[in-house]
């Protein structure tokens, strides 16, 4: 499939998508648009977001098109070897998961916006994005300017969404090395960088981060931050690259570089964890419906309790700092979930249902909160025993990232009790898929810091240092 993406008036908020079938052969073909995006484990609808779809010969003779799903379409291309589908999408959606388009910027993220064939996911991508030469492409492809469009390619329609891109002339971008890994920070909107900051503390955590696994999975990697004038805290993972969108740009750049870094550091760790080292039930991936799976708590509750240990072993975060992201996770867990009905596992697989908004009271656990306690508890017990988290990451990184097998609820389970050397059932069954707090076991791993959680009158969680 060809993809050609352009802006006919900013201020309608719709990109043209004009997407060619080459070497068809069949008299109908089935035409889907994903329902939902990788890292956020619920149905989007993105079909909502278009307005006209029509299907043309490579005459431009119109071919007759049927909607038979509420993202899929029946086209009648009578056997014609080109076929053009040309649609209009509503790109209006500023976050990190989103597309978007104004006079300054066009970000598409391409999950959103682009087509597929059934029965030809697997064939290689071209895509071409309307812009004039002076205008930076930012993302994770290598792009060519040629006749007014950049042009790139992806291997598949898979790589194709792990690729977005934003367009725009007025782009800050800095590169740093990490073990001949070349790293890139772009910045989109109104931001002074103090640059030599920011490319130290990167490569401080790039590095900590590249240690523990002894290799990059990509041979280079690309942070995209968008700073918005609202009020905004989003970041979304992709195979070489990260979408980061933060705001308010009248905020001192101090004031919101821990929420940068922060962001960074997490999205960074997932190039590992959820890119490569994936649930089996998510490979392939199934966009048309939802892909459930019970280790979200593994995909993003250790990514974050990774992401700020990385930047205290680093050196960037200091204790106190540290000690501050630890409360906030705490907080954010024990005021609102602590007495919850749902275990892990469960939670992880009804990210389908109600994951990313309010349940009824006591019932979910956030995968991201209480899966970073459960992991900060493995790695207390793990390190009574002289070994880490890291050494577990590293087995799932060999036996299931590298190969790109995909593991299961078993297989992480079996990988943590061959690093730690004992049966490690009392812990699953408590911190993973049971119900019972975690209130003594956190106390337990701060206690020899000489840190304890307290629970004030008006339920506020603090914590506090021992006296």
């Amino acid at each position: 499939m060809n993809y050609k993406i352009t802006i006919e008036d900013p201020n309608s908020k719709y990109i043209a998508i004009e997407a060619t079938l080459y070497h068809n052969n069949n008299k109908e073909i089935e035409v889907q648009l994903p329902a939902w995006r990788p890292g956020r484990y619920e149905l989007q609808n993105f079909a909502k977001n278009i307005q006209t779809f029509e299907a043309f010969t490579r005459d431009g003779i119109l071919l007759q098109t049927k909607k038979i799903t509420k993202d899929r379409w029946l086209v009648d291309a009578q056997g014609n070897s080109e076929v053009v589908l040309k649609y209009r999408y509503y790109a209006d959606q500023t976050d990190a998961g989103g597309s978007y388009v104004d006079k300054s910027l066009l970000y598409v993220n391409p999950i959103n916006c682009c087509v597929y064939v059934e029965g030809r996911i697997d064939e290689k991508c071209t895509v071409a994005v309307e812009g004039i030469e002076k205008q930076e492409l930012a993302g994770g492809m290598r792009s060519t300017f040629v006749n007014g469009f950049h042009h790139f390619d992806a291997d598949d329609f898979c790589h194709l969404t792990d690729l977005p891109f934003l367009l725009s002339a007025k782009l800050q971008h800095e590169v740093y090395e990490v073990n001949d890994v070349s790293f890139h920070i772009w910045v989109a909107g109104h931001c002074e960088i103090p640059w030599n900051e920011v490319l130290s503390d990167f490569q401080k955590f790039t590095q900590t981060q590249f240690d523990v696994f002894g290799e990059f999975p990509e041979p280079d990697y690309h942070f995209v931050l968008w700073v918005l004038p609202t009020a905004y805290y989003h970041g979304v993972e992709h195979r070489n690259s990260t979408m980061m969108v933060l705001g308010p740009d009248t905020q001192p750049f101090d004031e919101v570089y821990g929420d940068l870094l922060g962001l960074a550091s997490h999205e960074l760790f997932h190039a590992w964890n959820v890119c490569k080292i994936r649930p089996v039930e998510l490979i392939p991936y199934n966009y048309t419906k939802e892909n459930y799976f019970e280790t979200c708590f593994v995909a993003e509750g250790i990514t974050t309790f990774y992401g700020d240990w990385m930047l205290y072993r680093s050196g960037v975060f200091d204790e106190n700092q540290y000690n501050k992201e630890l409360e906030t996770c705490y907080r954010r867990h024990f005021e609102t979930a602590g007495e919850a009905t749902q275990s892990l596992t469960e939670s992880s697989f009804d990210l389908w249902l109600d994951g990313y908004t309010r349940s009824v009271p006591n019932r979910k656990v956030s995968v991201y909160h209480k899966g970073a306690i459960a992991a900060q508890i493995l790695q207390f017990q793990l390190e009574k025993v002289g070994k880490s988290l890291d050494d577990v990451m590293q087995l799932m990184w060999e036996r299931f990232g590298k190969p790109f097998t995909g593991y299961t609820f078993e297989d992480y389970k079996t990988c943590c009790e061959e690093i730690i050397g004992y049966d490690l059932s009392d812990y699953f069954e408590k911190c993973i898929t049971g119900t019972e707090s975690l209130w003594e076991d956190i106390n337990d791993v701060l206690h020899p810091r000489n840190l304890t959680l307290n629970k004030q009158q008006d339920g506020r969680v603090t914590l506090e240092v021992l006296t």
